[in-house]
Order: structure tokens, then C-alpha cells, then sequence
């Protein structure tokens, strides 16, 4: 378990103090639910709340060991966990956090610009391994991935691999920050990040010609677009519904857009499965 953040936030003391609530899970959900913890505790500044980012499957299984309030996924819930919380006895409920897009990313001076789905999967599979394969230079391909319990690995396997194992040389990086940060200082790196992590340090690529913009991904046109969630025990405590909340207020809706997501356009929360 890689932790992306750790930290008690608390508004001031005093001699009332409201339920503690615990948000883990999705690292690129992990700067959302950080702004929206700011707007709920100016509301409630008794709370005393504390976020995190462990990983989608890490928050999900710490939802259903009881031990967070609220998991952050960047997929949705996969039937080994459903039937781990059905074991438990636990019922979860499914919230849409937002909408979102995975941007494949090269170092600035790599002059390749657009690359395909198929080109994306040869790269990870170990087909490509030059970049004068793709129009680049030539230049050995430094392939950088998510880790195993991330959402956005999940995503990548699954739109992009197709189940298959991705090479044995790629790099693993526990969040998404991580593969910004390693793509933007390696000259020969490509990786994959949501679109709040894009930064002036890396270059974002087309796929199949399509720029990665959340426009794109609200109509259909980007390939590699996905739904965001929260999710909680069923029925939904107070707490968890009051923070929830604040995702459809505009100030709410600001922090998503500031981070580079697209709110939803009504919430939508669903009894899982």
C-alpha cells in the first residue's frame, strides 16, 4: 500500500465536535476530495476529517473492512470485492464523483505527437521498444505504469491491453503524481495519467487524433475516458452524505473543474451491485 497523502484536517477546537470521517482510496481523486474537504469544513469546522490516497482497490477494501467512511475509485467495483463485502454483509453504494480522461504522456522534446490504441499496446506489451518505430527518435521506449490496485491501471488494462500482461521492464509508480513526475525527467518515458495531472513538465499526446479534453470525453470521441466514484456503506451515515454532498454545490463543482474534471450533471448515487 503506497500512501499519496496522509493528513488530519480539522477546523477549531472547540467544546462541540462533530463525527470523524475517513476518506482513502484513488489517488487521482485524492486532490477532490482534499478541496472539497476545505469547502465542507468551513460548513462544519468541528469536523475532523482525515484524506488520504492509498489506491482504488486499497480504499475499497478499507471501506469494507469498516475501517474509512468513504473510498475514492477511478473504476468501478469489481465482483471479488462485491462478494467480499456480500461476505461481510456489508451493502455499498455507488456515488459519480465526476467525469474523467487518461492522458498518455511524453517527455516535451519527444516529438512524437499522436499514437494509436494498437501503437499504446504494442509499446506496453514490449512490441514497441524504439521510438523511431513511432516517428520518434531513436531512442529506447521507457514504459511507465500504475500499480496493480490502481483504478487507473485497471482502466489501462483493460481499454488498452485488453487483459493482456503488460511488459516485464515497465516501471511502476504507486500514483499518478508519480508517473508525471518520472515522465516529465526522463527523456525516453510514456505514460498515463487522469487530466488533472497534466502539467508543464510532460506533453500529452493525441490517441486516434483525438486531443485528450474533457469536452472529448463527454461526447464520446476520446477512447480513453471513464466515470469517477465515491463510494460508502448502504444505508449512506449522515456524515459521508453531508460531505457527498458538497460535490453538487458549485463550490463543489469549482474544485472538480479546477482539478481538471468534469462534474456530473445531476448526482447519481446507486445502490451496488
Amino acid at each position: 500500500m503506497a500512501a499519496a497523502f496522509l493528513g488530519a484536517l480539522s477546523g477549531p477546537a472547540s467544546g462541540k465536535e462533530d463525527a470523524r470521517l475517513m476518506v482513502s482510496g484513488s489517488t487521482t481523486l485524492l486532490p477532490v476530495a482534499m478541496g472539497v474537504a476545505e469547502v465542507f469544513l468551513k460548513a462544519y469546522p468541528n469536523s475532523r476529517m482525515s484524506v488520504s490516497g492509498t489506491g482504488t482497490g486499497e480504499g475499497l477494501k478499507s471501506l469494507i473492512d469498516g475501517t474509512i467512511d468513504i473510498a475514492g475509485a477511478s473504476r468501478d467495483i469489481l465482483p471479488e470485492e462485491l462478494a467480499l463485502a456480500e461476505g461481510r454483509g456489508e451493502k455499498l453504494a455507488r456515488h459519480l464523483a465526476a467525469m474523467d480522461l487518461l492522458a498518455v504522456i511524453v517527455h516535451p522534446s519527444n516529438p512524437v505527437s499522436d499514437l494509436s490504441l494498437e501503437q499504446l499496446e504494442g509499446i506496453y506489451l514490449g512490441r514497441y521498444r524504439n521510438w523511431k518505430e513511432l516517428g520518434g527518435e531513436d531512442r529506447a521506449i521507457v514504459a511507465i505504469n500504475r500499480d496493480s490496485s490502481s483504478g487507473t491501471f485497471e482502466m489501462w488494462l483493460e481499454l488498452v491491453l485488453k487483459g493482456k500482461h503488460f511488459r516485464r521492464d515497465a516501471q511502476v509508480q504507486p500514483s499518478s503524481g508519480g508517473v508525471s513526475y518520472a515522465v516529465g525527467g526522463n527523456r525516453s518515458a510514456v505514460g498515463y495519467v487522469g487530466l488533472g495531472f497534466l502539467n508543464s513538465r510532460v506533453k500529452a499526446v493525441k490517441v486516434q487524433g483525438v486531443a485528450p479534453e474533457l469536452s472529448r470525453a463527454k461526447d464520446g470521441s476520446y477512447p480513453l475516458s471513464r466515470e469517477l466514484y465515491f463510494f460508502t456503506r448502504y444505508p449512506v451515515p449522515p456524515e459521508p452524505e453531508k460531505f457527498l454532498g458538497y460535490l453538487s454545490t458549485e463550490e463543489g463543482k469549482d474544485v472538480l473543474r479546477k482539478e481538471g474534471f468534469l462534474p456530473p450533471e445531476a448526482p447519481d448515487m446507486r445502490l451496488v451491485p
